[in-house]
């Protein structure tokens, strides 16, 4: 064989090699961006580079596939729908211990499924291979509750901050699961009607103090299901 044809078949090989991977970089960037969504171009915009960010993502998606992450059973499905349930209703007369009562409870349901709840940044990491489409509802509700454990959030804070965990806890119990009973319906059976919320527009999270601040994040669940403070 030549030297002319030698070197030609080695530049077609380097070729088609370069072409395969540049289809399977693609691919992965695909499959990437479809799972995570908006925290693909969150971390695209922290990292300062599409490879960077890619790098981190599947880093991610390494460490959870090591997890011993497990759906709920029906049983606890139900149970935690009766927490959530009380914990609205519990709203009406004290915003603020519910809402810290509705983060415990999204911590406590994460803790049964297999994610680990130590370190804020970890469990947001953690959380975004499977919950990335509710993950800034979560970054929301997380800023409300820091104001609100410093005394600065209003009612009308706290309410939006039920919302964002609402969001979460519901993606977390997972497919089957039927959708928690609200706070407007319970008290309703009780013969108590507390005023409905009227419609506003979502806040923006917080001031930077926390992980995702300073992002817009969608209303979540319907503001009717979160009652207001009940006045004296």
């Amino acid at each position: 064989m030549s030297t002319g044809i030698t070197v030609i078949i080695v530049i077609v090989v380097i070729v088609v090699v370069a072409a395969i991977a540049g289809i399977l970089y693609d691919a992965r960037r695909r499959r990437l961006r479809q799972r995570f969504g908006p925290e693909y171009d969150r971390m695209v915009e922290e990292k300062g580079s599409r490879t960077r960010a890619e790098t981190e993502l599947a880093g991610r998606e390494r460490r959870v596939a090591g997890l011993d992450i497990r759906p709920l059973d029906p049983a606890a499905q139900a149970r935690y729908q009766q927490n959530w349930t009380a914990i609205q209703e519990q709203f009406v007369d004290a915003p603020a211990e519910a809402v810290a009562a509705g983060q415990r409870l999204v911590r406590t349901v994460m803790s049964e499924r297999g994610y680990p709840v130590e370190g804020d940044d970890q469990t947001l990491a953690d959380l975004s291979v499977q919950h990335a489409a509710v993950l800034d509802h979560y970054r929301a509700a997380y800023v409300i509750s820091q104001r609100a454990a410093d005394g600065m959030a209003s009612t009308e804070d706290l309410r939006q901050a039920m919302l964002h965990y609402r969001a979460l806890f519901e993606d977390l119990l997972g497919a089957g699961a039927a959708p928690p009973a609200t706070a407007t319906e319970a008290t309703t059976a009780r013969g108590n009607t507390g005023r409905l919320p009227e419609n506003q527009a979502p806040p923006t999270a917080g001031n930077g103090s926390a992980p995702g601040a300073g992002r817009e994040v969608d209303a979540g669940p319907d503001e009717a299901d979160v009652p207001s403070q009940r006045r004296s």
